[in-house]
């Protein structure tokens, strides 16, 4: 339980440098949904979507790799110099030519009319890349408070400015102020999201200079070997990226109904927001678990440490999918009426996400033995699941094929890493305890779904009672739980 507490301890305070500033700029969600149609905010989600390519291949494994041989080396400081001047040279290459080319890349993506975005967006996730590792050294330290205050400043500087553009700009033009066209052009529209987070990453990457000022040594045998063990991780992690964004980067190119196409991205883009908490609690989680594996390998009581972790974490995202699910009449708030019609997906992808928490996990096996090359047949199987069935179901269900895709992909990632990780490295997941919590949530959900009372008021009472017979079953179940609790 001493382990278990420092892994949620840390979590704890990576998820308060996501979970808070990812809520506050998700409160933004209402604001993008009320000022721009889905046609215009699908502009946004396909954007980002390839934004989520680029920085896979733009960090390129190196903060496993760069986790992975601060441990083997000891802490030998070339390991910090020379993944970051790896990375620093192939982000200002990247940035450089994106500049250069940013017309015919913005014509082949459909939006030759504003280059400027390719120009914003190369800039984002170039100066994103080079600050992987600082953060990665943070982690590796232990010093999740500065993690989280830098990562805190850059979500508000976000959330400050886009009210700025969004908000008190157009009700000051419209009460008759005029002000100057450097500082606010009606005409850049959500160009405005962009630039806010471009001031926030260069913000960010002047904060991280003090980590950054040190002797910079580059030892090219060292960087071949990282390079090794991370390239796999390259692979896999663009592979991973089809399984995650491949639905909306494709989305208008599949959609039999080319008028509606991006009317379509913008609603499944906008309900994928209402997944957020466990998006961001597989985030956090992974900032903490990465570092804290890698440290407990050699530990004797290793795996049966990883099942524990395993059980909590399931523990933790079932409750996290009930919560949504029971109050998803007050969740679909935070999107506009407009695009509630895509609230269909939300279980879906919910329980798609929990699937790919699972598979974080499951993946320490390979991670550990060095044999990161299954990661990458792995993440391989998973693309070409959300290919075949993203290029099957769009044209017939639109979006929901997308979330139908997205579920299915993860869930058999999953099985297929626990089958693998039995062969290479068998951990005694309690599976009998993992499947009754799956049933007993299941259970739940089915109840509020059947159960439909026009009263609000009583509706969520009823849900929060399924809730807390949740966290019940829990507290019966799991007697640490309960002796923990009885001497507080």
């Amino acid at each position: 339980m001493g382990k278990l507490k420092q892994l949620a301890g840390q979590t704890a305070i990576y998820g308060l440098s996501s979970i808070v500033p990812r809520l506050l700029n998700y409160l933004l969600v209402p604001l993008y949904t009320s000022v721009y149609p889905p046609s215009e905010y699908g502009k946004v989600t396909e954007l980002y979507a390839y934004l989520s390519f680029l920085s896979i291949i733009l960090t390129y494994g190196m903060e496993t790799g760069f986790f992975k041989f601060w441990q083997s080396e000891k802490g030998n400081p070339k390991v910090y110099t020379t993944t970051l001047i790896s990375l620093f040279i192939s982000s200002i290459t990247f940035i450089v030519f994106s500049v250069i080319f940013a017309n015919p890349t913005a014509a082949s993506l459909g939006y030759e009319n504003n280059p400027e975005y390719i120009i914003w967006l190369s800039l984002i996730i170039g100066l994103e890349a080079i600050t992987a590792i600082p953060f990665a050294l943070l982690r590796q330290q232990n010093r999740p408070v500065r993690f989280a205050a830098l990562k805190f400043i850059n979500i508000a500087i976000q959330v400050v400015l886009n009210l700025f553009f969004i908000l008190l700009c157009p009700y000051l033009t419209n009460k008759g102020y005029q002000l100057p066209t450097w500082l606010f052009n009606p005409s850049i529209g959500i160009g405005y999201i962009f630039i806010s987070n471009l001031v926030a990453i260069v913000v960010t990457v002047l904060m991280l200079i003090p980590t950054m000022y040190v002797k910079w040594v580059f030892d090219a045998k060292l960087w071949k070997k990282i390079m090794v063990y991370s390239l796999p991780l390259l692979v896999a992690g663009l592979a991973g990226m089809v399984n995650e964004t491949f639905d909306r980067v494709m989305l208008k190119r599949l959609i039999v109904d080319s008028s509606s196409a991006m009317e379509q991205l913008g609603i499944y883009g906008a309900n994928y927001k209402l997944a957020v908490l466990m998006t961001l609690f597989i985030q956090t989680f992974r900032f903490a678990a990465e570092p804290f594996f890698f440290s407990q390998a050699n530990e004797k009581n290793a795996k049966e440490l990883y099942a524990e972790v395993m059980k909590y974490f399931i523990i933790f995202g079932l409750f996290i999918f009930l919560g949504v699910m029971l109050y998803l009449d007050i969740v679909k708030g935070y999107i506009g009426k407009d695009y509630h019609s895509g609230l269909k997906v939300v279980p879906i992808l919910l329980l798609a996400n929990l699937f790919l928490g699972i598979f974080f996990n499951l993946s320490i096996w390979y991670k550990l033995n060095n044999k990161t090359i299954w990661g990458v047949y792995l993440a391989l199987f998973g693309a070409t699941i959300t290919i075949v069935l993203n290029l099957w179901l769009i044209p017939i269900i639109g979006y929901m094929g997308a979330a139908w895709a997205t579920l299915i992909c993860y869930f058999s990632i999953m099985v297929a890493s626990f089958l693998l990780g039995n062969q290479f490295y068998k951990v005694n997941y309690p599976l009998t305890r993992i499947g009754l919590y799956f049933l007993v949530a299941s259970v739940i959900f089915i109840i509020s779904q059947i159960i439909k009372i026009d009263s609000r008021f009583i509706s969520l009472s009823i849900n929060t009672i399924l809730l807390l017979s949740y966290v019940g079953f829990v507290y019966f179940m799991e007697p640490s739980l309960k002796q923990k609790f009885n001497k507080r």
